[in-house]
């Protein structure tokens, strides 16, 4: 299954309106993100460092080194996005490997996204 296709039958899907805070910078992170319909920006000290579509996913360093928000997420169209927990991202990862696949890449991008900006 592609890593696009993993959150389509959310069966409880979070939705925000275009404009409205996800979650702030210096924030705990309980949760990190996929999302279904829309886009999300990342921001950083109120830049946009990455604009996130369907299929795409964010908040996941939270999750992953337990400490807080490196950025601000926003909805920049109206969206619709699944909400993963910390247990639920673990199963993912371990069961999914095109879960772990996306979630690599994801990370490798971003990190040479900043290196080279």
């Amino acid at each position: 299954m592609p890593a696009t296709n993993l959150f389509i039958n959310e069966t409880d899907p979070k939705h925000f309106k275009a404009g409205e805070r996800i979650f702030n910078e210096g924030e705990a992170g309980d949760f990190m993100y996929g999302v279904i319909e829309g886009e999300v920006e990342i921001r950083k000290n109120g830049k946009v460092v990455d604009t996130v579509s369907p299929g795409g996913i964010f908040g996941e360093m939270a999750l992953i080194d337990h400490t807080a928000r490196s950025a601000t997420a926003v909805a920049k169209t109206d969206c619709k996005a699944a909400q993963i927990s910390e247990k639920r991202f673990y199963f993912l990862v371990q069961q999914t490997p095109n879960f772990a696949l996306h979630l690599m890449r994801v990370l490798t991008d971003r990190v040479r996204h900043q290196t080279n900006a």
